[in-house]
């Protein structure tokens, strides 16, 4: 399989994005996610594919760019579809199916066929959950960065106090990914994104 590199993915979203500013919150997003997942691997010498994880940390979030409307401002009541979105964009432009289940299975810490019917999500019912290593470890590492105006890091209990909310199973799923992957050391340098870490 070929994995695109940093130059064809920034072309992609350069491709997709509306606006000067939507580009800027979302490609600088990824690229800390990205730099966030290169720190957990580096420290837990973890047997992943990084160039895989890094397309992967890269392109998560490209369906973002399609929700936002001709006013530019972004649809927030339908964010939750972002994820296929980004799926469908990457089908469109012959990525595989292993790449674009960067985009559909990285939401929170997985969306299950329950949550979508329980929730009334607008998704079709399936579950969406990250499977492989990779997968797992780029759901993990876009937990601690938010595009919220302005962007911020999050620790990880503050992550685990936000995740609550959905349900202690969804705590739970948190804590195992902490426990296989580590906490990120939120103070390092990264790209431009943000505040440091809420607590």
């Amino acid at each position: 399989m070929r994995i695109p590199g940093p130059d064809e993915i920034r072309a992609l979203h350069e491709k997709y994005a509306p606006t000067a500013e939507a580009f800027a919150l979302v490609h600088t997003h990824c690229e800390i996610v990205w730099s966030i997942a290169e720190q957990l691997m580096s420290a837990s010498r973890l047997d992943v594919d990084a160039e895989l994880v890094r397309a992967g940390c890269l392109l998560h979030d490209i369906g973002v760019y399609r929700l936002y409307g001709d006013d530019g401002r972004l649809d927030h009541e339908n964010y939750i579809r972002h994820g296929l979105l980004g799926h469908e964009i990457l089908e469109n432009e012959g990525f595989p199916e292993t790449l674009r289940r960067f985009c559909s299975h990285h939401t929170g810490v997985g969306v299950t066929r329950d949550d979508v019917l329980r929730q009334g999500l607008p998704l079709p019912p399936a579950d969406y959950l990250a499977v492989t290593d990779e997968e797992r470890l780029v759901m993990y590492a876009d937990k601690f960065h938010s595009k919220s105006r302005p962007s911020a890091f999050l620790s990880p209990d503050a992550y685990a106090a936000q995740v609550r909310r959905f349900g202690e199973d969804k705590v739970t799923a948190f804590q195992a990914l902490r426990a296989e992957f580590g906490d990120p050391d939120l103070t390092r340098p990264v790209p431009d994104g943000g505040v440091s870490a809420r607590a």
